[in-house]
Order: C-alpha cells, then sequence, then structure tokens
C-alpha cells in the first residue's frame, strides 16, 4: 500500500471508496457524486492498492484563525472526509492516513484537527483511540412523511415537502426522540498537536 497526495484522476475510485465506506454508518445517505473542492488550501490524500484507492483523507485547514474550524485556538484544520474502503478495513489504513495528513499539517504549521462525526460509537471509538477528545455537539433530525405534518411547510403553492433536515441545538432532545424516527447527535473531535 502507497499513501500518496490526491490526483484529479483519482475522483472516480475517490467516490467509490467514500460510498462504500460511508453506507454501513448514519452517513448511508449523504452520496457525493463528485469530489468536493475547497475555498482554502487541503491536505488531500488516497492511500492505493495495486491502483485501487483503497483509503481518503480530505482536511482543509486555516491560514487565519476560526476561517475553517468551528473552535479551537491557532489555526488548525478540519477532517471533512476520512474512508476506508470496507474490504480494507481492520488494516490501520485510517491510521496510516491520519497520521501522515497530521505529519503534513505541523509542516504546514497547523497546532490541531477538528472532525465532526455522527453516533457511530465505532466511529467515536477509533477518534479516541487516535488521541482525539469530545469537545462539542449538537443533534442532526430528519424529517419524513408524517413527521413533517404541522411543523414544516410550504407557503408556495402546490409544493409538498417530502423529507427535511434540521439542525438542532437546544436541550429536550429526548422529547424529540419520542416523537421523530431519525435523529443523529453530531459530535466534535479535536486533537492539539
Amino acid at each position: 500500500m502507497i499513501i500518496r497526495d490526491y490526483q484529479p484522476n483519482d475522483e472516480v475510485g475517490w467516490l467509490r471508496c467514500r460510498i462504500l465506506a460511508f453506507l454501513n454508518t448514519s452517513y448511508f445517505d449523504h452520496v457525493l457524486n463528485k469530489k468536493e473542492r475547497y475555498e482554502n488550501p487541503a491536505i488531500e490524500l488516497v492511500a492505493e492498492v495495486d491502483g485501487q484507492i483503497v483509503g481518503l483523507i480530505d482536511v482543509e485547514y486555516e491560514e487565519k484563525e476560526r476561517t475553517v474550524c468551528s473552535r479551537g485556538e491557532g489555526v488548525g484544520g478540519m477532517i471533512w472526509h476520512i474512508a476506508v474502503h470496507p474490504d480494507y478495513s481492520r488494516k490501520k489504513i485510517g491510521q496510516q492516513l491520519l497520521y501522515a495528513a497530521e505529519s503534513k499539517a505541523k509542516k504546514i504549521g497547523l497546532n490541531r484537527l477538528e472532525a465532526w462525526t455522527r453516533d457511530d460509537l465505532w466511529v467515536q471509538d477509533w477518534y479516541k483511540k487516535m488521541n482525539f477528545h469530545i469537545v462539542d455537539s449538537y443533534y442532526h433530525i430528519y424529517f419524513e412523511g408524517d413527521e413533517m405534518n404541522h411543523r414544516i411547510q410550504s407557503d408556495i403553492p402546490q409544493l409538498y415537502l417530502i423529507n427535511a433536515f434540521a439542525h438542532y441545538v437546544g436541550n429536550d432532545i429526548d422529547q424529540l426522540k419520542t416523537t421523530y424516527k431519525r435523529i443523529h447527535q453530531c459530535v466534535c473531535f479535536e486533537k492539539y498537536f
């Protein structure tokens, strides 16, 4: 396996790897059909085995404090994507990608990384194992079908809302959990170097 910088011709392999890696997570329906491009500089790495992309990490980083990251002091980087193809899981590919990104981040002068993820405990446990700490959280709520009735409506004639996605930063989550089927805690992890 080699870890190298992402190249534009890696896009299809990058997309396939990310989609397959996210299928068994609470982000299963966050499907991309093209790789994101970032406003700020980014560390974009892939892991390759026999010409196939089997892992990836994208870290958009700040040149000025708090222009990418949501918290912390100094200049940091936001991990937007980290994924390992499921056929290559449990081979420490994610760890090697993270360490390679951290090495580049330190050379650039970053002092920390930030990552947001949902409530998949195995993902959260991985971040903790990699010495990240939970520093914040809020909730993602999906409204579907009857859950939308009398709560979320359109004022445009003949436009009918089918699904909605919202952020909830309040404190009464237990009440919401009794009403809505799909609620995910979105957790912020942070690691200082």
